[in-house]
């Protein structure tokens, strides 16, 4: 099949002159397969990109989106909404850790988080205490790339071009040192690195401090699971000095970590979680944030017919997105992927920690059916061997990514032992054949 294309598209994160001499075109897919354009099946071992956790072509989900495309086409949600949407959001909120039982729809994980930095300088203002403005990201975190994530993330590569970003943000490190490589699951060590928190008080008042945002599991700059006990001391620290603890959640939510959210897997609640991805397995676009009761309330108290938050989108709660997010739900209760996630993730820790012997590797992180593989980068040519074992890996029938010399793997959560076998035998193959 030959594919001709123009040059219009612009595409994300891509060397464009590089992609069109080596151009890589879907055209279909299912279960855990992509098909090429030019026919060949690969293994999909990023689930789209970390949000197919149903695996691809699910009917149930695509008769949902045509039999409300063709009944409700659109409707705005300003003063006005559709019955869908608060079915929805009642059965994220009966889904979210206690307590958080309140969703405001977005459609996307970085307008998610945009959301979430407002509403949490907004909640402080409705409350009367208008200084509270800092917000504090960590190092190499990731929260999209609208303004607002952009400025709290910390990936500095993603931030260079674009700036001067929000003022008022500071950084956390990274909760990881040597001590903690080739962890399996949680590393045991490096819980005191939440005490960096109090340090940066040392230079920004806490009183001056709106939220704090954290990915649980470090996603796209990584995969860098939380030491044991990290998460609660971060907890008791947002609240001992009246801070928001926001989780961003786009990639650990829905399954991916054992549980609905990785709120419950680590067992710490937080303020205000974001999430997508998952949420409709990938099929239309949405993300949504969910508010505790306490941050919801201290909204309403003025008059009942003033506009509470003055935010928004066109497109929130969306009919499409909404038909397709209840369908998706529905397939992860049917399929019972958490839980399913939880009984293979012991398979996808052995599997991926058996390349340790193999060439190029300098670590290997993993929690859930998340993982990370850190190679050994050439002198003189950082992420060239990554780039190269990835393109080995797709010649070899599996789609894996790399954020330079790291491998990054998050694949559908319908994965099977024996295509869990099949991803790591292509990047063992691969390691043996890229010098």
């Amino acid at each position: 099949m030959t594919t001709s294309f123009s040059n219009a598209f612009w595409l994300p994160f891509t060397p464009q002159r590089q992609f069109r001499g080596q151009p890589l075109l879907f055209t279909a897919a299912e279960g855990m397969h992509y098909t090429t354009s030019t026919g060949e099946r690969m293994l999909d071992a990023m689930a789209g990109l970390w949000c197919v956790n149903a695996g691809h072509g699910q009917p149930r989900i695509a008769a949902a989106i045509a039999e409300v495309a063709g009944r409700l086409d659109f409707v705005s949600s300003f003063r006005m909404s559709h019955p869908q949407a608060f079915e929805l959001a009642d059965r994220l909120a009966a889904l979210a850790p206690e307590g958080i039982d309140h969703v405001f729809f977005t459609n996307s994980g970085s307008e998610a988080v945009d959301t979430a930095l407002k509403i949490a300088r907004a909640y402080h203002v409705a409350r009367g205490d208008a200084r509270r403005v800092k917000l504090v990201g960590r190092a190499k975190g990731y929260h999209g790339m609208g303004f607002g994530g952009l400025s709290v993330a910390g990936i500095a590569r993603h931030k260079r071009d674009f700036g001067p970003l929000l003022a008022d943000t500071a950084h956390l490190p990274l909760p990881y040192d040597g001590r903690s490589k080739f962890s399996r699951g949680l590393p045991q060590t490096g819980a005191e690195y939440a005490d960096a928190l109090e340090q940066l008080f040392l230079v920004h008042d806490p009183a001056t401090v709106a939220a704090v945002i954290v990915e649980p599991v470090t996603g796209s700059g990584g995969v860098y699971p939380p030491p044991v006990g990290y998460l609660q001391r971060l907890r008791e620290l947002c609240t001992k000095h009246g801070i928001l603890l926001v989780f961003d959640e786009v990639i650990t939510g829905f399954g991916r970590v054992g549980a609905p959210f990785a709120a419950q897997a680590f067992d710490v609640t937080p303020d205000l979680i974001t999430c997508a991805k998952g949420m409709t397995n990938g099929t239309v676009p949405m993300g949504a944030v969910l508010a505790s009761r306490q941050v919801y309330d201290a909204f309403m108290t003025g008059a009942p017919d003033v506009i509470e938050l003055f935010h928004g989108y066109t497109y929130s709660a969306h009919p499409l997105a909404c038909a397709a997010a209840l369908a998706t739900l529905d397939v992860h209760e049917e399929l019972g992927l958490a839980a399913r996630t939880a009984r293979i993730a012991p398979t996808w820790e052995s599997a991926a920690h058996d390349l340790r012997s193999a060439p190029h590797i300098a670590d290997i992180r993993n929690v859930g059916l998340l993982g990370a593989i850190d190679l050994q980068p050439r002198a003189g040519a950082v992420g060239a061997r990554g780039n190269e074992v990835q393109l080995a890996c797709q010649q070899a029938g599996v789609l894996v990514r790399n954020s330079g010399d790291t491998l990054v793997l998050s694949p559908p959560l319908v994965i099977s032992e024996a295509q869990v076998a099949q991803v790591f035998d292509a990047i063992r193959g691969a390691l043996a054949r890229v010098g």
